[in-house]
C-alpha cells in the first residue's frame, strides 16, 4: 500500500483525524456501554409511543428515549429552555468528553469547535410555541423561543458548556445530517481550521405532526400492533421505516493533538464523502446514482478501493426503495468483496434517529474494529439478496475488521458515507 493510502488522507496533504471519546442518547438506552449491550443482545428499542397523543394517527409507533434525566447533564435553566433535542445532544458531548479526557482550558478553546447535525432540529420547541402563541397571544412567548427554537441551538448549548471558541454551526441535510457533520468536522481539523471538533447529531422528532406528515408519505411502518418487528431492513416484507429519536457526539482530535495530550484514539477517521442526487424529494435515485457517488468519494478520500472493505454499517431503513438500491450501490462498489464481509443495519434495533442516525451508526463502527462483534440485522427473516451476510438475528464475531464503511442517504437527495480505520 503507498504511503498516502497509509496516511489516510487520500492525497490531501491534510492532518490525520482520530475518534478519541463518544457518547450516545438512544431509544436503546443512556450512554453508549448500554446501547451497545442492546445492539449486540438484538434488542429492539421500538415500541408503542406514549409520550404523545397519538390518537388517530396512522403511525403510532416510535423509537423514544427511555428514563432521560436531563438533571444528570445540565443544570436546571439549561433543561428548561433547551428542547429535548439539544438536551440529547449535551448529555452526548458530555459523556463523549469525559470518554475523551477532554478539557477545554482557555489555551485550547480558540481551537475546539462544534459541529451538531440535525433534519428537523427542535421541532417539538417550534410546535409548542406555535400552540402558546395560539393560546396565549405575543406576551405568552418566551424571551430565548428565537434561540432556543433555531437549528443551532444543540451547537450552542454544547458550547456554552464547555467553553469552546472555535467555530460552532449547525448541519441539516436530512438523514445524513449527523454524518456530514462529521464529515464536515474531519475536513475542518484536516485543513488546519481546528484542532478538536465535537462533532456529531442529534433529533427528538416523535411528534405528532412527524408521525403524521411521514406516515402520509407513505415513508413508515405500520405494525402498529408489533413494534419490536417493524423496522425489517433487507427483509423481503419491510413495508417503511420507524422513526425515533437521540443523539451521538464524537470527539474529533487531530493525531498530533492527541498524541500530544496523551488521549487514546479509538479509530482514524479516514474517508468522507458527499453528493446529491437531484431527483426526488424522498426517493432516490433508481440507479443510486448519487450515493454511488458518496461512497467512491469516501473510499477515494481514505486511499483505499472497495476490496479493502472489512464492514459496512449499511443505511438499511427497511422501506422499499432504500434497501434495493443501497444493495445496488454497494455490489457497484464493493463489487464480490460484497459477498464476503458482514452488512448489518442498527437501524433495525434503534429505528431510525434522522439527524443522529448516521453519529450513532459511526460510534457503533468504531466498536466493531475494536471489538470484532458485528451487531445484528434482526426482523431480517427473508433477505432480499440471500448472498449477502446481512448478519441476521444475532451478534457474529469476525476475527479481522480494519476498515469499515458508514453509509447515511436523506430525504432530499443527501447522501453521506464515512470510513474509518482501526489503529
Amino acid at each position: 500500500m503507498t504511503h498516502v493510502a497509509e496516511r489516510g488522507d487520500g492525497g490531501r496533504g491534510g492532518r490525520r483525524v482520530v475518534v478519541t471519546g463518544y457518547g450516545a442518547v438512544t431509544p436503546l438506552g443512556l450512554g453508549v456501554r448500554a446501547t451497545w449491550t442492546a445492539m449486540l443482545a438484538g434488542r429492539s428499542g421500538i415500541d408503542t409511543v406514549d409520550t404523545i397523543d397519538v390518537t388517530g394517527l396512522g403511525v403510532r409507533i416510535g423509537g423514544q428515549v427511555r428514563g432521560f434525566t436531563p438533571g444528570r447533564y445540565m443544570p436546571a435553566p439549561v433543561s428548561r429552555r433547551a428542547d429535548p433535542c439539544a438536551q440529547y445532544a449535551l448529555a452526548a458531548a458530555v459523556e463523549a468528553c469525559d470518554h475523551a479526557g477532554l478539557v477545554v482550558d482557555d489555551r485550547l478553546a480558540p481551537r475546539v469547535a462544534v459541529i451538531i447535525g440535525s433534519g428537523y432540529g427542535p421541532v417539538g420547541s417550534i410546535y409548542r410555541a406555535a400552540n402558546t402563541l395560539r393560546d396565549k397571544g405575543p406576551r405568552g412567548i418566551g424571551p430565548f423561543t428565537q434561540v432556543t427554537t433555531a437549528m443551532d441551538s444543540a451547537a450552542c448549548e454544547i458550547s456554552m458548556r464547555f467553553g469552546t471558541q472555535g467555530p460552532s454551526r449547525a448541519q441539516s441535510t436530512a438523514c445524513a445530517s449527523g454524518a456530514d457533520a462529521v464529515g464536515a468536522a474531519m475536513r475542518m481539523i484536516s485543513g488546519g481550521e481546528a484542532d478538536v471538533v465535537l462533532a456529531g447529531g442529534a433529533d427528538a422528532c416523535v411528534t405528532a405532526v412527524d408521525l403524521a406528515g411521514s406516515g402520509n408519505a407513505r415513508a413508515l411502518s405500520r405494525r402498529n400492533d408489533d413494534p419490536a418487528a417493524a423496522s425489517r431492513p433487507f427483509d423481503a416484507h419491510r413495508d417503511g421505516f420507524v422513526m425515533s429519536e437521540g443523539a451521538a457526539v464524537l470527539v474529533l482530535e487531530a493525531a498530533e493533538v492527541a498524541e500530544r495530550r496523551g488521549a487514546t484514539a479509538l479509530a482514524e477517521l479516514a474517508g468522507y464523502g458527499a453528493s446529491s442526487d437531484a431527483h426526488h424529494w424522498t426517493a432516490p435515485h433508481p440507479q443510486g446514482r448519487g450515493a454511488c457517488l458518496a461512497v467512491e468519494a469516501a473510499l477515494r478520500d481514505a486511499g483505499i478501493t472497495g476490496a479493502d472493505v472489512d464492514y459496512v454499517n449499511a443505511h438499511g431503513t427497511g422501506t422499499p426503495l432504500n434497501d434495493v438500491t443501497e444493495t445496488a450501490v454497494l455490489r457497484t462498489v464493493l463489487g464480490d468483496r460484497i459477498t464476503r464481509i458482514p452488512v448489518s443495519s442498527t437501524k433495525s434495533m434503534t429505528g431510525h434517529m434522522i439527524g443522529a442516525a448516521g453519529a450513532v451508526e459511526l460510534v457503533a463502527s468504531i466498536l466493531v474494529l475494536r471489538t470484532g462483534d458485528v451487531p445484528p440485522t434482526i426482523n431480517c427473516d427473508d433477505p432480499i439478496a440471500p448472498d449477502i451476510n446481512f448478519v441476521p438475528h444475532r451478534a457474529q464475531h469476525h476475527d479481522r475488521v480494519r476498515i469499515a464503511l458508514s453509509n447515511s442517504f436523506g430525504f432530499g437527495g443527501h447522501n453521506a458515507a464515512l470510513v474509518i480505520r482501526a489503529v
